[in-house]
């Protein structure tokens, strides 16, 4: 496969779609996900290379200047994210579809790249209420940088209609199994 499709996950923080990209690619042999670099720090349990890039801003910046990512952001003040060209091609170079767990913005771009290649999808979470009840409830982040994500998050949702589908996530179930029928969709078409 010279260039397979990319399909994206986009939401605020707390929505489910990490969980819901996991779901995926324990269902599609034929997604790989891509890791995103990042210049924050690692959190609980994360592993350098399999969650993420983990890179010094310095490094970024560098790869920003040769123009190594595909897009990238600054999400939050000071911390980085973005998607390496490379990344995308190590996975179209195994024969495989990528797979995006990505901020809202990112996964915009992505869509307006690849256009009819790229599926978009946004993972709402049943409200905003909810979506800070999950954050607090993950106990990961200072209460500076949690009231950080909510405003964030307000932002976020009111891009949904962007995307070219809205996956609700009020039910993680249902919300996989609508999942599933999207990707395999896709990916036949």
């Amino acid at each position: 496969m010279k260039q397979g499709k990319l399909i994206i996950f986009s939401a605020p923080s707390g929505a489910g779609k990490t969980t819901i990209v996991k779901h995926l690619l324990t269902k599609f042999p034929s997604l790989s996900f891509s890791i995103s670099a990042t210049t924050r720090e690692q959190r609980g349990d994360e592993v350098h290379e399999k969650d993420y890039y983990f890179i010094s801003k310095e490094a970024f910046l560098h790869k920003v200047a040769h123009q190594e990512f595909v897009e990238f952001e600054e999400v939050y003040n000071g911390t980085f994210y973005g998607t390496l060209r490379s990344e995308i091609q190590r996975i179209w170079d195994a024969g495989k579809h990528v797979i995006f767990d990505i901020d809202v913005e990112g996964g915009i771009r992505l869509k307006r790249k690849y256009e009819a290649d790229a599926l978009a999808i946004f993972v709402q979470p049943p409200s905003l209420e909810v979506l800070k009840e999950r954050l607090t409830g993950r106990g990961t982040d200072s209460p500076e940088k949690l009231q950080e994500r909510f405003t964030k998050a307000e932002k976020e949702l009111e891009y949904a209609e962007k995307f070219d589908v809205i996956l609700k996530n009020y039910d993680l179930e249902v919300a996989c199994q609508e999942a599933e029928k999207l990707v395999a969709d896709f990916i036949a078409s």
